[in-house]
C-alpha cells in the first residue's frame, strides 16, 4: 500500500512541478476587462515579464520589462517565489525518485528510501507554498485594482495563469503530503515486523550445563 502512496504522489508531484513551469511562461495572469469601456476592439494582457497588447486584427505587440528596479515590490516578489519554487521541485524530483521503493538508486534501506520521500514531500509542499503565495498574492493586487473606485488606469481581470498556479499548488502539497503518508506507513510495518540484527546470524546458543544442585534432586 505504502507503494502506491508513493507513486501517486510522486505522479502529482511531478505533475505540479510542470504546471508551475507552464504557469510561470503564461502570458495570461491579468488581462484588461471590459466592463465600463467603450473600446472593446483591443485587449491587453500582462505576466511577470512583459505586457503585451493584441489588436482586433490579431497583430500582438508585446513590450519586456526591462528594468527589474522600476518594477513594483510585489512583481518582483512574485517572480522571486516562482523560480525559487521551481528550483526547489526539481530538487523535490530528484529526491523522490532516490526514495521511491521501486527504483534501486541510492541506498537500497526501507528506512533511507522512506527518508528520502519524507524530505521529498516537505520540499514539494514548500514548493506549493511559495506558488501559492505567489498567485494569490498578484491575484490580490489585480482584484484591488479593480475593486478601487479611485484608480482610473485600465483594470484588469484574473487571468489563466493564475488558475494554473492555484491548479499546481494543489497537486504539489497534496504529493507531498502523500509522500509523507508513505514513510508513515513503512515506519508503522517496521514497527510491527520487529528488529533484526544481522551480527546475530552464525551464532550458536547451547544450554547452560546442570548445577551440582539441580543433580542432587535427580
Amino acid at each position: 500500500m505504502s507503494t502506491a502512496v508513493e507513486v501517486t504522489g510522486f505522479v502529482l508531484c511531478v505533475a505540479a512541478w510542470l504546471l508551475s513551469g507552464m504557469a510561470l511562461a503564461n502570458d495570461y495572469w491579468k488581462v484588461s476587462s471590459f466592463s465600463g469601456s467603450v473600446i472593446t476592439s483591443a485587449r491587453q494582457y500582462e505576466n511577470l515579464w512583459h505586457s503585451c497588447a493584441e489588436s482586433s486584427t490579431g497583430i500582438t505587440n508585446c513590450r519586456d520589462f526591462e528594468s527589474m528596479l522600476s518594477l513594483s515590490a510585489y512583481m518582483q516578489a512574485c517572480r522571486a517565489l516562482m523560480i525559487i519554487s521551481m528550483i526547489l521541485g526539481l530538487i523535490g524530483v530528484i529526491a523522490s525518485i532516490m526514495g521511491l521503493k521501486c527504483t534501486k538508486i541510492s541506498s537500497s534501506a526501507d528506512d533511507t528510501k522512506a527518508k528520502m520521500a519524507t524530505t521529498s514531500g516537505a520540499i514539494y509542499i514548500l514548493s506549493g507554498l511559495c506558488v501559492l503565495t505567489a498567485v494569490s498574492w498578484y491575484a490580490s493586487r489585480v482584484v484591488q485594482d479593480f475593486n478601487n473606485p479611485f484608480y482610473f488606469d485600465l483594470k484588469y481581470e484574473l487571468g489563466a495563469g493564475l488558475y494554473m498556479g492555484w491548479g499546481a499548488a494543489g497537486l504539489s502539497m497534496v504529493g507531498g503530503a502523500f509522500l509523507c503518508c508513505s514513510f508513515r506507513r513503512t515506519m508503522k510495518g517496521s514497527a510491527n515486523g520487529g528488529y533484526y540484527d544481522k551480527r546475530s546470524q552464525g551464532q550458536v546458543y547451547r544450554a547452560a550445563a546442570a548445577s551440582e544442585a539441580s543433580k542432587a534432586f535427580v
